[in-house]
């Protein structure tokens, strides 16, 4: 599988907190820090529901 870079460039700030713990599941605590992941069908759905927040890069 390939991977994916994750980086949250939105607050989750007002957000429902179904995105809220998304974003924490994601393991990303702070704006503008930096994940990576294999990209498997659990963390694509994942990044999928709350992409507005977040910026996604192929490695």
């Amino acid at each position: 599988m390939s991977k994916i870079k994750v980086t949250q460039v939105r607050s989750a700030i007002n957000r429902p907190k179904r995105q809220k713990r998304t974003i924490e599941a994601l393991g990303l605590k702070k704006l503008h820090q930096t994940k990576e992941f294999e990209a498997n069908p659990a963390i694509l759905g994942m990044i999928e529901k709350v992409k507005h927040l977040l910026k996604v890069e192929e490695i």
